[in-house]
């Protein structure tokens, strides 16, 4: 079995469209990334690889992920197409060239991507996601060169409790 966990960046200062790239979390934010991450922690799913879109958001959310997950930071893989290029063949194709050897992926990256991805990724995945909300799907495959579209099984959807 291989898991996915599609992980929306977490909640970011507000404006600052001209600098995009590189606006920050808020305090919420950050606290919202500990609490999730905190909470996948205890449901048992722990990063072998993570993979992150480079904007500052993205990034930040997924090092708060790697220290609660106890995941070394400089092993994080950050990738320009996940801020906003990709589609999801693209992912689907990222993913698949990932190693064998990795049973739990993580990938952090922005809306409407994730959320349209974990839609195209799952069987039964129709909902929301909200900033640092984290979709974790199974794929009953070997090898991520066989997961495929509509595939994945839900096992996780988490959002911030201010969400609920």
């Amino acid at each position: 079995m291989k898991r996915l966990a599609i992980i929306r960046h977490a909640k970011t200062e507000q404006g600052g469209y001209d600098h995009d790239f590189k606006r920050e979390l808020t305090d919420t934010g950050k606290d919202d990334a500990y609490r999730i991450s905190s909470d996948l922690k205890n449901s048992g799913v722990i990063p072998d690889c993570i993979i992150s879109s480079p904007a500052t958001r993205a990034i930040t959310t997924a090092r708060i992920f790697a220290e609660e997950l106890n995941f070394p930071k400089e092993k994080i893989i950050e990738k320009k197409g996940l801020y906003f290029d990709y589609t999801t063949q693209d992912f689907l194709n990222l993913i698949q060239e990932v190693p064998d050897s990795v049973n739990t992926l993580f990938v952090f990256g922005h809306n409407p991507f994730v959320n349209i991805v974990a839609e195209n990724l799952s069987r039964n995945f129709e909902g929301n996601m909200p900033t640092c909300s984290t979709v974790v799907l199974d794929f009953s495959v070997e090898k991520w060169s066989e997961v495929e579209a509509r595939h994945g099984n839900l096992f996780l959807h988490l959002y911030p409790n201010s969400y609920k």
